[in-house]
């Protein structure tokens, strides 16, 4: 176990591929480079608020020290460290925004652990950089609370993500706009160390096809597949790649559905190449079952990136990452074919993920109509989403024989809203045959509830439960915070039950419990 300020970084990336060496942080173009060099520009008064233990473990680090601190806040750049801002581009809300690049993400370098895998440190928030455009490169208390407690609760899931390592304020206030509405205010100051075996993402590769910097992009392709992707070679690596790319993309979207998440900002500079959740912004978990719901207030109204579209916004945005590729190919065949089986490959995904959770043996041909009759009901009712599944797991096989009113009786508290009578049939209904089926399962309840229990979190990290700890951080308490830190590693346990509860009504319009803007 080492002091994170001791470790002799590696620098592959930098090393590769040509860079802006300049350190000039002035916002600009940067054709011909994959990176501009970027230090950290140094905070006032840097305070650890948060540590992951068990990410830090992984990466073979003790507790952090003083000088760690310093270093996770930016005020320290180790001899070794070869700091630096990526350069990529990406098309945001379904438009080609060109040039966007790391504007508040500063990569330290890379870490090898003792087994030999390699991770990438991030600061993020420390600071402008040459892709900042006319942002200051900071981030606020807000935003990286939610990115600290969002990126450990997915890991825990078992969701793909990045990680995150510490949590560090700056001493420093940083003036935001929310809502950009013209109220701009100042709030605390906040940096987040997050981890990854690969910050790379779609946009990277769509930045040098659309440059025709076609030299540069083979080497980058080739590169990622050999450092990360090394079990993939041959003279049909490319397409091989490709399609692992899109197996893990739609894993991940499966995931998300799985246990409820929206991401909010689904541009393909926040496609990770990895199949990772990244980006950490407007997400949040659904409190009621709503397809149409987006967290992003900059998403409405047309919804794009709405819980419900997350599986068709996967697929056209590898659609752009196969168009970023094109150039490599002398026939575009390929790539239209891998796109082309992304439906069939989700869906099966799909259906195997909804067949965990209802605690199904195996899903059959004709389970697909009672899934997509739980989902019809589920999007009608909009009852909570993860106490519903809760309860479902408590259902007694017998229940039906109580009648309808046993039946609405078991999943009142799950609902926002009294159901009409319509519902109440259409719930007995569905319930009734569901039981039916269970019945019919090769297996025992207990083999069903276990697969059940694992499927569906108990403990969720709502968005306004966040709120509440983010406040009580800014007043200079951390006993929520702390709280938060234990349930998001135990989320199928009953541990922390009194987080299991509907959003309350409180929390239905309060800003930053329901939506939230980009702006952080």
């Amino acid at each position: 176990m080492k002091n994170l300020h001791s470790i002799i970084f590696n620098n592959s990336f930098t090393e590769s591929f040509p860079g802006d060496l300049s350190g000039d942080l002035h916002p600009r173009q940067t054709p011909g480079v994959l990176y501009s060099k970027a230090l950290p520009t140094p905070v006032t008064k840097p305070s650890l608020i948060g540590w992951s233990d068990e990410v830090a473990l992984g990466l073979g680090l003790s507790n952090p020290d003083e000088e760690d601190v310093k270093m996770l806040a930016g005020n320290l750049v180790t001899p070794s460290m070869q700091p630096y801002s990526a350069c990529y581009a990406g098309h945001q809300f379904g438009n080609w925004a060109g040039q966007l690049g790391d504007g508040r993400a500063i990569t330290l370098g890379e870490l090898t652990t003792s087994a030999g895998k390699v991770w990438e440190i991030q600061l993020k928030g420390a600071g402008p950089t040459p892709y900042s455009r006319r942002a200051d490169g900071r981030a606020v208390l807000r935003s990286s609370v939610r990115e600290y407690l969002m990126s450990e609760a997915m890991a825990h899931l078992g969701v793909p993500t990045t990680r995150a390592l510490s949590l560090v304020s700056t001493g420093d206030p940083v003036l935001r706009d929310m809502f950009y509405n013209g109220h701009a205010e100042y709030e605390p100051g906040a940096i987040v160390a997050r981890v990854a075996p690969s910050f790379l993402r779609f946009g990277n590769y769509e930045m040098l096809a659309s440059r025709n910097e076609l030299d540069n992009l083979r080497k980058l392709v080739d590169w990622t597949i050999a450092i990360h992707y090394p079990h993939i070679e041959g003279e049909d690596k490319v397409i091989t790649w490709f399609k692992e790319i899109v197996k893990r993309t739609a894993f991940m979207v499966t995931e998300w559905l799985r246990v409820g998440f929206v991401h909010g900002v689904m541009n393909t500079d926040n496609m990770s190449i990895l199949g990772l959740t990244i980006d950490y912004g407007p997400y949040s978990f659904l409190d009621a079952y709503d397809p149409a719901f987006t967290p992003n207030t900059t998403d409405l109204p047309g919804r794009r990136y709405a819980f419900g579209q997350q599986a068709g916004v996967a697929q056209w945005n590898l659609g752009c990452l196969a168009g970023a590729l094109s150039p490599l190919f002398p026939d575009t065949k390929p790539l239209v074919e891998v796109i082309e089986g992304y439906e069939d490959l989700f869906w099966t995904q799909y259906y195997h993920m909804k067949g965990n959770k209802l605690g199904l043996d195996k899903v059959r041909s004709e389970d697909v109509v009672l899934i997509d009759q739980f989902e019809t009901f589920l999007a009608q009712v909009q009852p909570d989403m993860t106490i519903f599944y809760q309860l479902l797991a408590d259902l007694e096989v017998e229940i039906a024989s109580g009648g309808r009113q046993a039946i609405i009786k078991h999943f009142q508290s799950s609902f926002y809203q009294l159901l009409t009578d319509k519902d109440e049939a259409d719930l007995f209904d569905l319930i009734s045959k569901y039981l039916e089926r269970i019945k019919a399962n090769n297996c025992t309840r207990e083999i069903s509830l276990e697969v059940m229990r694992k499927a569906n979190p108990r403990f969720i990290l709502r968005n306004y439960l966040l709120h509440q700890a983010i406040q009580d951080l800014q007043n200079g308490n951390n006993e929520l915070f702390l709280k938060l830190e234990k349930a998001i590693k135990e989320p199928y346990s009953d541990k922390f039950d009194e987080f299991v509860n509907k959003r309350p009504d409180w929390a239905n319009e309060k800003a930053g419990c329901s939506m939230l803007s980009c702006s952080s």
